[in-house]
């Protein structure tokens, strides 16, 4: 719609008194009804919300209407307390405003409506009230816990109830805001009902900052479920490390920022217990842990109850990165571990300093099986990046093209 020069003039001078507040000055000479300051435009609209103290229904529409030939409404603008703005359509002929979404669940709303009367001269009226609060709320966990970590550490999301229609959970997807490193393509995806992870195309870079937040408090998902305050949280990213273990070569290659800085002579998994293929993520550290055979499923003769120092672990099934002296005569020439990583006491005392949770280490020419990409530690590194964005419930699978609708509604203003 084409605006005329005199509508124009209107909104630019109420936006311009506005915000400098009551003492300010018209906007033209004296006398012009387009200089006056806004007069109070309540006999000129009613709101089918009422102000006071009862609060209102979040899923009934906010309404604005012109008195019949008391002049027009020009602009609304409703915006709750976190600075969301509510979509909303007005008439041609400026009689009616109404939302397009619905409101936030225990929000607190301002409401300006811009008018002007038959001379043109602005008016306006302000509105504030409350909406009722959320009867069943969705919570979301952001994982891992706030620190400093590898290029390879994904971001997590656990919600405290499932969430499997695919609108409900675009609503969701587009309201947890992670904030990347300039230039850097990432996406959530829906590993259950409950859970999402987003990680980049590529690894993050390295020595920079990622964070992400929800801003789904008080908005409608689906049904009688909104959702509830999140604490947000922030990563440090450091070196970028990688570990490539080549089992048929039986040594570990341990790269810094794209550089060999060393190389270790290894076992990994004998035939029947191969050590799995494919990217994993370092999952913590711990300098000692006794390990148990039979606390993996393994027994008889092939049992082990044995004290491990210097292990960095990589699946949560009980693979290891660890010192082995039991087998050094082993490391470098041949694979007789039950799926770890072994290597010297010496060996594994200097990985264990120079590793750090969510660095990569890859396994290549195992036998074994692939890396399962969710459910045994980060696995998530092995799908390709467009199955990746196909487990996103938003088209695209990115944080890119949301529509300006989403943006105000899930967005504060700035």
């Amino acid at each position: 719609m084409k605006h005329s020069p005199r509508l124009w003039t209107v909104l630019s001078c109420s936006a311009l008194v506005a915000s400098l507040g009551a003492g300010a000055s018209g906007c033209g000479p004296g006398g012009n009804p387009l200089s006056a300051r806004p007069y109070d435009a309540g006999d000129q609209v009613v709101f089918n919300q009422p102000p006071g103290n009862r609060p209102v229904d979040p899923d009934r529409p906010l309404e604005i209407t012109a008195k019949g030939g008391a002049g027009r409404i020009t602009d609304v603008t409703a915006v709750d307390a976190r600075g969301r703005r509510l979509a909303g359509e007005l008439s041609a002929k400026g009689d009616r405003w109404h939302s397009t979404v619905p409101m936030a669940a225990g929000a607190h709303y301002t409401v300006l409506v811009d008018t002007e009367d038959e001379r043109g001269a602005p008016g306006q009226r302000r509105l504030t009230f409350e909406t009722t609060p959320a009867k069943k709320v969705l919570n979301v966990e952001f994982g891992p816990d706030e620190g400093k970590y590898g290029v390879g550490q994904p971001l997590t999301a656990a919600l405290n109830v499932p969430v499997t229609d695919k609108a409900a959970r675009a609503i969701v997807e587009r309201g947890l805001e992670v904030d990347t490193p300039s230039g850097v393509e990432g996406a959530w995806h829906w590993v259950d009902d409950k859970n999402l992870h987003f990680r980049p195309k590529e690894y993050w870079p390295a020595h920079s900052t990622v964070s992400v937040r929800s801003n789904l408090e008080g908005i409608k998902i689906s049904d009688e479920l909104h959702g509830a305050a999140s604490k947000p949280l922030k990563l440090e990213i450091g070196d970028r490390v990688e570990v490539i273990t080549d089992a048929s070569s039986h040594y570990l290659t341990f790269k810094r920022n794209g550089e060999v800085i060393n190389t270790i002579p290894v076992t990994t998994g004998k035939p029947g217990y191969s050590t799995r293929n494919g990217v994993k993520v370092v999952l913590g550290k711990q300098y000692y842990v006794q390990m148990r055979g039979d606390t993996v499923g393994i027994g008889g003769s092939e049992y082990y109850n044995l004290p491990v120092y210097y292990a960095a672990r990589v699946t949560w099934s009980g693979e290891y990165v660890h010192a082995a002296p039991w087998s050094v005569d082993s490391q470098g020439y041949e694979n007789v571990s039950h799926g770890c990583t072994g290597m010297s006491t010496g060996n594994a005392a200097w990985f264990f300093e120079n590793i750090s949770e969510g660095d990569i280490v890859k396994v290549i020419n195992s036998i074994g099986d692939e890396m399962e990409p969710f459910g045994n530690g980060f696995g998530d590194w092995n799908l390709d990046w467009k199955v990746w964005r196909d487990g996103s419930a938003l088209l695209k699978g990115t944080q890119e093209g949301r529509s300006p609708i989403d943006q105000a509604r899930l967005r504060p203003q700035v």
